[in-house]
């Protein structure tokens, strides 16, 4: 199954290839820290950056116990802005295919995917946060974006402009795209 590629992008290197890979999903994870902090600012608080067992991490600046509807919309916020972009890549008509495209929807997918899993029980989880300011469990939250998710993965999965997007078996173990 042949990748879709621009003309520009047959050319290049695979070096060039992931580098504009790693920018996507840089991109996709800025978009995810930039989506906390324009929520809290557009709710009146005022956001910072701290650290967490030394780990940058975004703080909303609002007091969770007195404000829980407005957390939850912080915590949501990045989740749900790597979903629409996600959403947005796989809806809208364009030249699909490219290495940073690629890079947005694996970084949206990926982080959906560590929140989820190993993510979801820190001390400064987008799910445990939610989770405690909202009557959704863990659970129900990890099946909603993972859900979400699944349908992003499934839909780039069936589209060939995407072959060779996923880890796949080959005749010396596992290949990646």
């Amino acid at each position: 199954n042949a990748q879709s590629y621009s003309s520009r992008e047959q050319a290049e290197s695979p070096d060039g290839y992931w580098k504009k890979f790693a920018l996507g999903a840089g991109v996709s994870l800025l978009a995810h820290e930039s989506a906390h902090i324009l929520t809290s600012i557009a709710l009146g608080f005022h956001p910072y950056i701290g650290f967490d067992k030394g780990r940058p991490t975004v703080y909303s600046g609002i007091d969770s116990q007195k404000y829980p509807h407005k957390q939850f919309l912080f915590s949501a916020a990045g989740l749900t802005t790597q979903a629409l972009i996600n959403e947005a890549i796989l809806d809208i008509p364009h030249s699909r295919g490219g290495a940073i495209e690629r890079g947005i929807l694996a970084g949206g997918i990926g982080t959906t995917l560590f929140y989820i899993t190993i993510g979801r029980n820190g001390d400064v989880s987008d799910i445990a946060f939610m989770a405690r300011t909202s009557s959704l469990s863990k659970t129900q939250l990890s099946l909603i974006f993972g859900g979400v998710s699944a349908i992003h993965a499934v839909r780039i999965w069936r589209n060939p402009a995407y072959s060779h997007f996923f880890v796949g078996p080959t005749e010396n173990g596992l290949g990646i795209g």
